[in-house]
């Protein structure tokens, strides 16, 4: 059975800095790619930012390029999202998601979620 496990969520001064963990067990992380998405209140799930199995194939939604960064650790079988200077627009129910066996970051990646996690949640204040 696959298990997602998001942590990190928190409350944060805009300009600050946040990092997000997911540690995934049942399936074999160094094959799977990974995303982050996020919720908002009032909004619909939104694709943050992916990483693909081999961690050269990269995503990021145009209004966090350059202040988020995601990474991964296939021998912790983890996957971080580090947010520097968030903004209070950031603010949102984090959520990581299993995207299958040499999944793609290209196209329309955000509709092939496997599995989610039960999500983190980042409030950042200005």
């Amino acid at each position: 059975q696959v298990q997602v496990a998001e942590s990190g969520g928190d409350l944060v001064q805009a300009g600050g800095s946040l990092r997000l963990s997911c540690t995934v067990s049942g399936l074999t992380f160094r094959l799977d790619t990974m995303g982050w998405f996020r919720q908002a209140p009032g909004k619909g799930r939104e694709g943050v930012s992916c990483i693909n199995w081999s961690g050269d194939n990269l995503y990021y939604v145009d209004s966090v390029k350059g202040r988020f960064t995601i990474s991964r650790d296939n021998a912790k079988n983890t996957l971080y999202l580090q947010m520097n200077s968030p903004k209070p627009e950031d603010t949102a129910m984090y959520y990581c998601a299993n995207l299958g066996i040499y999944g793609s970051c290209s196209g329309s990646w955000w509709s092939k979620v496997n599995s989610w996690g039960q999500g983190t949640q980042v409030t950042v204040s200005s």
